[in-house]
């Protein structure tokens, strides 16, 4: 993939530097569609509006990329995985020299919703602004205002992004944002209800649900922005996890939770037998563990609403032969290669019958994430853990122990294959070779 990417970046640079004689595009000044932005400033230092864009805030994740190493909030400075290098996320304090406090909203807006900075530089997608490209004049007017007037300065400064030639050259992305991206605001779908329709808003747009959990193409672009495509949140890879399928297929996928199940595990990361695992568990800690409860059950409306697409992997809901599978792993009598290790290691927590406890370990049996027809996550979960998410309340989180010292590359396949193929779950089996792909990739 990195050659196809280099391939087609050096020939959007061609085509760029063509274009770019032919039209002096460098002289773009962007505020692309955002006449009807609201741009009195009284506005901005309204309580509520303030308050309002703290709430968009959490609901979109912006902590997560922007947090310093220290936790200071939105100082910037912490490392964006990409498969082209390090893009260091931005200071987006109101400070004046190191932050946004320069910004006006049209310029703030240019650079949420078209991922153009202030002095006419463009972002990398990792910066979603395709998804908040949907987000409407009101919410931007209010995440303007919380960003403003609702949190303290900061003088961090955050490293440069520098990735090689030719991803440097970030004049580029305005033809990338042209050819791969979005740039249409979310309309309301009047044959729907307005519960969807703020479901569909939240996913589409600000939660951006899409940047991880659909698939990308060879330009690091995601193959779909919103329910009509036919790839949008069916699973993805980013920063060596995947992000599984959030359609309707029955075995990797949510066909079998039901809406409450999904506004469960949004709120607490627990729900559909599942938890949330690696960099999912801080977004449910930090994002949507703070929605309300109208917003996650609009949520899970939208989701329920996707029809089954990239099927994978099958779940058969025996509990007669759920249990004499579990009798035979507590007895030894299971001699698939795999099973001792499960016994020894996973039963404890995860019981010989794969259901789990709740609160404190998932379901393997019938778990979307153990028949995803990638293994990716599975196979590092056992490698180096996981941890549930941490909550404001202080809530005892839960740790899965990484098994990297422990157990070998091989027995790490086994186990995996054992717990894709148990209980009623019918996946692939794992190779070696993917399990040693995976541990080379996270230098473990």
């Amino acid at each position: 993939m990195k050659r196809i990417t280099l391939a087609l970046a050096s020939a959007l640079l061609m085509i760029g530097c063509a274009v770019g004689l032919l039209s002096g595009c460098e002289r773009d000044t962007g505020s692309e569609g955002l006449a009807g932005i609201n741009v009195n400033p009284a506005l901005a230092s309204d309580r509520a509006l303030i308050a309002r864009g703290e709430y968009l805030a959490k609901a979109g994740d912006c902590s997560a990329c922007h947090d310093a190493a220290d936790k200071t909030p939105y100082a910037g400075g912490m490392p964006v995985n990409s498969p082209f290098g390090p893009i260091y996320a931005s200071n987006i304090t109101p400070d004046p020299t190191f932050g946004i406090g320069r910004y006006t909203l049209r310029q703030f807006a240019d650079v949420l919703r078209s991922g153009k900075t202030r002095n006419g530089t463009r972002l990398y997608p990792a910066m979603p602004y395709p998804s908040f490209a949907k987000l409407n004049d009101d919410d931007v007017t209010a995440l303007y205002a919380y960003f403003m007037h609702g949190v303290k300065p900061s003088t961090n400064h955050a490293p440069e992004t520098r990735l090689p030639f030719p991803f440097n050259q970030r004049w580029a992305m305005f033809f990338w944002s042209h050819l791969f991206g979005n740039h249409d605001r979310y309309v309301p779908n009047p044959e729907r209800s307005a519960e969807w329709n703020r479901g569909a808003y939240l996913v589409e747009g600000l939660g951006h649900c899409g940047a991880c959990h659909t698939p990308r193409g060879p330009a690091y672009n995601e193959l779909g922005y919103d329910f009509k495509s036919d790839h949008y949140l069916t699973g993805g890879i980013n920063d060596n996890w995947f992000a599984p399928n959030l359609t309707g297929d029955p075995g990797s996928g949510l066909g079998r939770w039901s809406p409450d199940d999904i506004a469960a595990f949004l709120r607490d990361g627990h729900g559909g037998h599942a938890t949330a695992f690696g960099a999912m568990a801080p977004v449910v800690g930090d994002s949507t563990h703070y929605l309300n409860d109208a917003d996650l059950h609009a949520i899970a409306v939208f989701l329920k609403s996707l029809p089954e697409q990239n099927m994978s992997g099958t779940f058969d809901n025996n509990l007669h032969a759920r249990t004499l599978t579990a009798r035979a792993v507590e007895s030894g009598e299971l001699e698939r290669p795999g099973a001792g290790i499960f016994l020894s290691y996973c039963a404890r927590c995860h019981r010989a019958d794969g259901t789990g406890e709740p609160g404190k370990a998932p379901a393997l049996a019938g778990n979307p994430l153990v028949i995803a027809g990638d293994p990716t996550s599975v196979i590092r979960i056992v490698v180096e853990g996981s941890q549930s998410p941490k909550m404001n309340d202080n809530a005892k989180t839960q740790k899965m122990p990484a098994f990297n010292s422990q157990l070998t590359t091989t027995e790490i396949a086994q186990v995996v294959s054992f717990i894709r193929n148990t209980w009623g779950n019918h996946a692939a089996p794992v190779s070696d070779r993917d399990v040693k792909a995976l541990r080379s990739a996270i230098h473990k």
